[in-house]
């Protein structure tokens, strides 16, 4: 469980290296671009907030849970008022 987007790109940077056979440290910078059709190798779940629309961070949680199933997600949360982006609330994505 990746908590944050941030965490959860450094772990699938991670993963596009990772050998059972030599596991080994990370340390540098990540340009890792998570969209739909992304293979997830280290994350299966994510703690985040909602994120603003037409954000590169609503790809990377669609990517994890599949668009539409964001899509009602937010819809649902939007008509509950909850709030949105950095001091807003969170969900689990699995």
């Amino acid at each position: 469980v990746a908590v944050g987007t941030t965490s959860a790109r450094t772990l699938e940077t991670l993963g596009m290296d990772l050998c059972d056979e030599d596991p080994r440290g990370f340390a540098g910078f990540t340009d890792t671009f998570i969209v739909p059709g992304h293979h997830w190798k280290l994350v299966d779940a994510l703690v985040t907030n909602f994120h603003l629309p037409r954000s590169t961070l609503l790809l990377l949680v669609s990517s994890l849970a599949g668009r539409e199933s964001i899509l009602h997600a937010y819809t649902e949360a939007a008509g509950r008022g909850y709030r949105f982006f950095s001091f807003g609330d969170a969900m689990l994505i699995r």
